[in-house]
């Protein structure tokens, strides 16, 4: 598949790029990805929630009442589970929630969203640029002159870029990462990805690997 480059105004270019249809033609794996995903929001989570159960809660131990006669149930605690105060049962305790994705199906799970994003035309090549210094303003419009409003905008760098980075940290729906750190929820999440054209020479060395 050849796609035209486009200059930072918009407009095409004289240069095309060739993608590599091992990365950006395969069918796509749905199974994969949903794996993959899961694994990174899995990895998100912080798992430091905890309750305390009865042998935590710091109460008198004496015992309430009498054991019989009072026409009511037995109750031995103050940390017992059924009163106000009392401790929980079963409550959560802080746990791991990674889970273990093979390497080869996290490849296959970015080619299957890359693929699919290029058979429905949400994959945009444009020219390398820079920022002498950040600028929200110019990032803009440079999504304005691609005429990609109201979607979710994923541009992916060759290599860091502190000012076109900083440009894109106060946009809710803009976002800028490097090729070697992009990951299928990024990709996924995307309603259009930007290609800075020298990160897809990246993109392809990293998923033969």
């Amino acid at each position: 598949m050849e796609l035209v480059v486009k200059d930072i105004t918009g407009k095409d270019t004289d240069k095309k790029v060739t993608l590599d249809d091992t990365i950006f033609g395969i069918e796509p794996n749905k199974h994969a990805v949903y794996l993959d995903v899961k694994s990174i929001l899995a990895h998100k989570r912080q798992g430091t929630h905890s309750a305390k159960e009865r042998n935590s809660i710091t109460a008198s131990t004496k015992k309430i009442k009498r054991q019989k006669g009072t026409g009511g149930a037995r109750a031995g605690s103050l940390r017992n589970p059924l009163f106000r105060g009392g401790g929980r049962v079963f409550g959560p305790k802080p746990r791991d929630y990674n889970q273990k994705v093979n390497k080869k199906l996290k490849v296959l799970a970015r080619k299957s969203v890359l693929s699919d994003k290029a058979k429905n035309n949400k994959i945009v090549i444009l020219q390398d640029f820079d920022f002498e210094a950040p600028k929200t303003k110019k990032l803009l419009e440079i999504r304005d002159n691609l005429k990609i409003d109201n979607k979710k905008v994923v541009i992916v760098l060759a290599n860091s870029n502190k000012n076109v980075y900083l440009s894109s940290r106060n946009l809710q729906d803009l976002s800028v990462v490097k090729a070697s750190d992009i990951n299928t929820y990024d990709l996924v999440n995307a309603g259009v990805l930007i290609f800075v054209e020298s990160s897809i020479e990246e993109i392809e060395k990293i998923l033969k690997k």
